[in-house]
């Protein structure tokens, strides 16, 4: 199924994400250099998308970590399970009668058996895995610090446990919607794509695929309207992800075709900022011309 990049395409393909050659060509080179791949690009260009259908592809499991603005290792790789040992000590107290072996009590504590694996642990444990770590620029420059372990080794250290090494290294893929600039380090360490947003035809075949019961006339329609509004001045241009909810609401309103009402009363489908509304309201006639 991955003997070359138009093979991993085709598998795309078949759960419903359409790759371009490059996009394809840098998802089978990360699978089989085994190097993470670091996907950049604006919002709802599909970055994130692209892990889930390759979890599904390579019928892998997905393990997700969603970063965000003071993100720790505990959150992203394994808590200790308090409640439970301080249980566990008074259990073996009871069973002591009161007299406890306190570097027995010790060792039993720090186990598996009260070890919470959080999503980089779990990717490390699990069976060949999908690893997604999504928006990485959320996350600051020590918890980028920290990953640098993981990416080189596939492998973490826990002071109370020991190493634990991914038997089967997981496929990793990071993403960032470039809020900042992630450093050198972590980016040396990876396979390097920009995604951009689809052209016309293939936003209309994302369209058709990913909503069967759109029309090829609508679904036209909706791709050459996303891509009038990603030429504006907008906060927020529309993604791929907004285009497939407009196409949803239209149909969920009975409308075969996208007009300048028809937009006007759905826009908030696609546009999630007021200032953004305002600026699309006042050039529709324009727009749809």
């Amino acid at each position: 199924m991955t003997d070359s990049p138009e093979d991993l395409a085709a598998a795309l393909d078949a759960t419903g994400y359409l790759a371009d050659d490059g996009l394809a060509t840098a998802g089978f080179l990360a699978l089989r250099m085994g190097r993470p791949l670091f996907c950049e690009g604006e919002p709802g260009t599909g970055k994130t998308s692209l892990a889930l259908a390759l979890a599904t592809a390579l019928d892998r499991p997905l393990v997700r970590l969603q970063c965000h603005e003071g993100i720790d290792a505990a959150q992203a790789l394994y808590e200790w399970d308090f409640p439970r040992q301080l249980l566990h000590l008074r259990a073996l107290e009871a069973a002591g009668g009161g007299q406890l072996d306190v570097e027995a009590a010790e060792r039993s504590l720090y186990t598996e058996r009260f070890l919470l694996a959080r999503p980089l642990l779990q990717a490390l444990i699990s069976a060949p895995c999908v690893l997604l770590i999504d928006e990485i620029d959320r996350a600051d420059d020590e918890f980028e610090a920290f990953l640098l372990q993981l990416l080189d080794e596939h492998a973490v250290t826990i002071p109370e446990y020991g190493e634990v090494r991914a038997e089967h290294p997981p496929l990793v893929v990071l993403t960032s919607n470039r809020t900042r600039e992630v450093h050198d380090a972590l980016k040396r360490r990876c396979l390097y794509h920009w995604l951009e947003h689809p052209d016309l035809v293939r936003e209309v075949e994302i369209l058709r695929r990913r909503i069967p019961r759109v029309s090829a006339a609508l679904a036209r329609q909706i791709a050459e309207a996303v891509h009038r509004l990603r030429e504006m001045d907008l906060l927020k241009p529309p993604g791929v992800a907004e285009s497939l909810d407009w196409g949803r609401a239209l149909l969920t309103l009975q409308c075969d075709e996208l007009d300048a009402a028809t937009a006007a009363r759905t826009l908030g489908a696609v546009l999630k900022y007021s200032e953004d509304l305002d600026r699309v309201r006042a050039k529709l006639d324009a727009l749809f011309a």
